[in-house]
């Protein structure tokens, strides 16, 4: 069972937003385990799948291309659920930020994430981690 971390102030409205964080270590067996952390989230919601498939690029980018990926690391997912509707986070260990990438067979999933998503973005820097976040209704 997931519990949530933390229960905001209710938004207007009177609904109040619920966050959910956890830590994972920083190893691409922990996509699948990232992914059924948001599907116990979201309990079938009809956005279940689209959010399962951006975080699994965030968390794959997150062990592929960032510190989180070297031994000992690791990156963290957090959910927020309010009236508003999903956001969901990857922060990781930090690293250089290439975009876009080279097209080959890596570099397209930020561009999935930016179809199925009603907005995404990044925060921080290469040297404290960054912040990849996505956002999309899941009423």
């Amino acid at each position: 069972m997931i519990f949530p971390t933390k229960p905001t102030a209710p938004e207007p409205g009177g609904q109040a937003a619920i966050t959910w964080s956890r830590v994972f270590p920083g190893a691409p067996e922990q996509v699948g385990k990232a992914r059924r952390f948001l599907a116990a989230i979201l309990e079938r919601r009809p956005a279940a799948d689209d959010a399962a498939l951006c975080l699994s690029e965030l968390v794959s980018n997150a062990c592929l291309h960032s510190r989180s990926g070297e031994p000992g690391g690791h990156f963290t997912v957090r959910a927020e659920l309010s009236a508003k509707g999903l956001r969901v986070e990857v922060r990781d260990g930090g690293g250089p930020w290439i975009w876009p990438a080279e097209p080959d067979e890596h570099g397209r999933g930020l561009m999935i994430v930016g179809c199925l998503a009603r907005a995404w973005g990044r925060a921080g820097d290469r040297e404290r981690g960054w912040t990849v976040w996505f956002e999309m209704d899941a009423r």
